[in-house]
């Protein structure tokens, strides 16, 4: 079978099964001529297990206006504020902290995350990537 001729990637972010062809995922599809509707019941299919939870779909058009997608895990941000148990981050992170993770916790999250992380497969590594992310946003690590 001959490879498609890719016309456009881009990505697009949504809720986990939860999405809608509302903005920002229907015009963004739209805009490259993929049906909103058709992209937004195969996202959701794939994404039912995150229940809610804001996801990274990168969308490849092809010259015949078929697509396909990858999903990526959620952001590091958002697991780390599950986490922790709070709402946001710090306006002002190095003076200001509003929580805490454990190392325990930074692996976890490194694990869902693995395979988007520049870390070569290690899971220590992917913890103080994780850690940074953490840190950033006002958080104390633990460990």
């Amino acid at each position: 079978m001959a490879k498609k001729k890719v016309e456009a990637v881009f990505k697009v972010q949504g809720p986990g099964g939860q999405a809608t062809p509302a903005p920002p995922i229907g015009p963004a599809c739209g805009q490259y001529g993929v049906n909103p509707g058709q992209f937004v019941q195969q996202f959701n299919d794939k994404t039912k297990d995150l229940n809610g939870m804001p996801v990274t779909a990168v969308v490849s058009v092809y010259a015949d206006r078929t697509f396909d997608f990858i999903i990526k895990s959620p952001p590091a941000a958002v697991l780390l504020k599950k986490a922790a148990g709070i709402d946001k981050g710090s306006g002002v992170p190095n003076r200001e902290k509003v929580g805490t993770v454990t190392q325990a916790q930074l692996e976890e999250i490194a694990g869902v995350k693995i395979k988007d992380l520049n870390c070569h497969g290690d899971i220590k590594a992917g913890a103080r990537i994780i850690a940074g992310t953490a840190r950033n946003m006002g958080l104390l690590v633990d460990g």
